[in-house]
């Protein structure tokens, strides 16, 4: 894979990573979208909704929390296609969606960058459970960041430049100290705006989006190994 650079960036001391569709696989969740729907496409016009409303929700001053966006806008889909949606279902994609499971390069990836020096973080649209846990932690990778953060705490979503300004600040460094990793342009193009340097990870169904007038990433990787490499690991 190529790596594209808009410049050579200093090497970032700290790596802060997307969670949904970077490190845990929505995928996992398109079996129920095919027996729920017939068409496993739902998953992608379900999620491309979903990212779609919770910017509309920042932008216009309001916000629900992500889970609870997730299966209004489940429904949505769920009476667009004239397809009946059971609280089963309902109950059923939002477990799913607290148990997805990492995609097979990430744990490796995450070992090479912690171990070449690497200070690792997470900042996901998600909120954290009732118990407290989140997503990283179900899926067995906790222990290898550093800190969590939830635009939870915020209660506007990403890509707002503020998120990535406040996570530099909670950790200690200055935004061009940052790196953010994330399967999806639009993130990186807010941490950008707040003076990250990126990665883009291409997820199945995910590309670099290059236009005049928009940042375009720093280096781009098929996966969180692929990565490790670019960066010296």
């Amino acid at each position: 894979m190529a790596v594209y650079r808009e410049h050579v960036p200093t090497r970032p001391s700290i790596l802060v990573f997307d969670v949904n569709e970077t490190l845990l696989d929505i995928e996992s969740m398109a079996p129920s979208f095919e027996r729920i729907f017939g068409d496993r496409n739902a998953l992608r016009e379900w999620f491309n909704q979903l990212v779609l409303h919770s910017m509309a929700a920042t932008l216009s001053g309001h916000y629900a929390d992500f889970l609870t966006l997730a299966d209004a806008v489940l429904k949505m889909v769920a009476d667009v296609r004239n397809v009946p949606l059971s609280d089963g279902d309902r109950d059923s994609i939002k477990d799913e969606i607290r148990a997805m499971p990492a995609h097979p390069d990430v744990a490796p990836g995450l070992e090479a960058l912690s171990s070449h020096g690497f200070r690792i973080a997470a900042l996901t649209n998600s909120p954290p459970g009732r118990d407290g846990s989140s997503a990283l932690d179900r899926a067995g990778l906790a222990s290898y960041f550093e800190r969590q953060f939830s635009v939870d705490a915020w209660r506007v979503y990403k890509p707002a430049t503020q998120l990535y300004i406040d996570t530099a600040r909670e950790l200690g460094v200055a935004p061009s100290e940052c790196m953010m990793v994330a399967a999806h342009q639009w993130d990186l193009i807010g941490a950008q705006n707040a003076g990250y340097s990126s990665a883009l990870i291409t997820r199945p169904a995910n590309a670099p989006l290059r236009v005049d007038g928009l940042p375009f990433p720093t280096l781009i990787a098929a996966d969180l190994r692929e990565l490790a490499g670019q960066l010296g690991c």
